[in-house]
């Protein structure tokens, strides 16, 4: 399998620390509110990551976090009057909601920074000991300079990285670049004691001191949204390495962007959709196979018109497992020689699926080949089948999607009104004994990618999409 590793950018053959296993930290959610429809898409792509290393029969600990303390989430708290904890609660709650409704696993570990306080200071002892980072009046910053790999990660030399960043004027630091690690308590904020008095920890601290609790020093794969290369994940870096003399991430794996519209996704712009409300108008599944239906380093835009296409997608896979279902129902006997070499075809679809996966995580083409699969199916469901060759036809199947997650549950195939038109149109006339007419309309429908199939319950409608 390979993977882009944003750190050297280029596509490398995956090999784990230890064979078999993988350590894997990706940045969860700050908990203040429902998360957004860009939040999702890094929560659905490694989920899938994750999912498909356990496929490919690796033992994987994913470690996710939730970062429940820092500006956002004290002001809120402060506005609604109640404590970062109970605010962190709820929303920690609401995010499982969603990301359960998406179709995305719990990690491993979901570790809270204000549960790890005491490995937050550890580590920023260790870097004061060690010389990256230094008290000023309460406050501590780390000190970037002394690093000498900062900019490794985003591949800019630092005075480029001075240019483009978004820089704090603060009289305490030595330097414009330095972040802070820990800051001294301010009115109205929670605070922790620490040998610099009472505050809190950075942002950028936090997943530091949590990656290595809970999967140690170096791990295989650190990921989450390319707005997050600089600069939290280059801070991670910095951070983690002078403070174990080790590399950090062995591979560094980043999603693109999501527009809405062709437009940057703001608050501002009137163009911001939380999950939650994208889920009402066209639910989670749906949501789940839009985010999958482009490689995850691309950018992909968010609108009606790709959401509804995504829909009539999910609805053509349904279609199939409900045929599947039915067809099932009603079949008996053992492979005949026919369906032996029917099935000689099969492992062509299991094999480019894994061949598009293995090429870092395509699930678009990957996808594709799923469709693939289901008009193959729809094919072979046109005549009668043996039980155990359509028991093999929904194990490929169920496998398939089930890798990516995209068929959940139960779901009935919305059929047209112009063809339940037709249909109704032929009971009528096979009740009149116009058998004639029947048959004109059995073979319209046949070609507009329909079956019919007359049981003692009435007709059953078959989608052949």
């Amino acid at each position: 399998m390979k993977l882009y590793n944003t750190l050297t950018r280029t596509k490398e053959e995956f090999v784990p620390i230890t064979p078999g296993k993988v350590l894997m930290y990706a940045c969860g959610p700050t908990v203040y509110n429902f998360f957004h429809i860009g939040n999702a898409r890094p929560f659905i792509t490694f989920d899938v990551l994750r999912r498909y290393f356990e496929y490919r029969g690796y033992k994987v600990k994913f470690v996710q976090n939730f970062t429940d303390v820092d500006d956002k989430m004290i002001k809120k708290s402060n506005e609604e009057g109640i404590t970062l904890a109970e605010l962190g609660d709820r929303y920690i709650d609401e995010y499982f909601t969603d990301a359960q409704g998406l179709g995305v696993v719990k990690a491993t570990i979901h570790p809270r920074a204000t549960h790890c306080i005491d490995d937050i200071i550890k580590i920023i002892e260790s870097l004061i000991e060690k010389g990256y980072a230094y008290e000023s009046g309460g406050d501590v910053f780390y000190s970037t300079k002394k690093f000498e790999g900062y900019g490794k990660l985003s591949h800019l030399p630092m005075d480029q990285l001075e240019s483009g960043a978004r820089i704090d004027v603060n009289d305490m630091k030595k330097d414009p670049m330095d972040f802070a690690v820990w800051k001294a308590a301010k009115k109205g904020e929670p605070a922790w004691q620490s040998p610099w008095g009472l505050g809190r920890p950075g942002w950028h601290i936090e997943c530091s001191a949590m990656a290595c609790k809970f999967l140690g020093k170096t791990i295989d794969i650190h990921c989450g949204g390319v707005d997050l290369i600089f600069p939290h994940h280059e801070n991670e870096i910095a951070q983690s390495e002078a403070a174990n003399g080790c590399e950090f991430a062995h591979y560094w794996l980043h999603n693109g962007h999501i527009n809405v519209d062709n437009r940057k996704m703001s608050k501002s712009a009137g163009n911001f959709f939380t999950v939650r409300d994208a889920a009402a108008a066209y639910g989670y599944e749906t949501i789940r196979l839009f985010m999958l239906s482009s490689h995850y380093r691309s950018p992909i835009n968010y609108s009606k018109d790709v959401l509804e296409a995504a829909k009539a997608g999910l609805q053509r896979l349904y279609t199939t497992k409900n045929n599947l279902d039915y067809a099932l129902k009603t079949a008996s006997g053992k492979l005949t020689a026919e369906e032996e070499a029917l099935l000689n075809e099969l492992p062509a679809f299991k094999d480019k699926f894994i061949e598009k996966m293995d090429d870092d995580l395509n699930t678009a083409d990957a996808l594709s080949t799923i469709f693939d699969l289901a008009r193959w199916i729809n094919t072979q469901l046109t005549a009668t089948h043996s039980l155990a060759f359509l028991n093999q036809l929904k194990a490929m199947f169920d496998e398939l999607t089930g890798v990516l997650n995209i068929i959940q549950g139960e779901q009935e195939v919305e059929i047209p009104e112009e063809i339940k038109a037709l249909v109704e149109e032929r009971t009528a006339a096979r009740a009149a004994k116009d058998f004639a007419r029947a048959d004109e309309i059995r073979a319209q429908l046949t070609a507009m990618g329909v079956a019919l199939e007359d049981t003692k319950d009435g007709v059953k409608i078959l989608m052949k999409q």
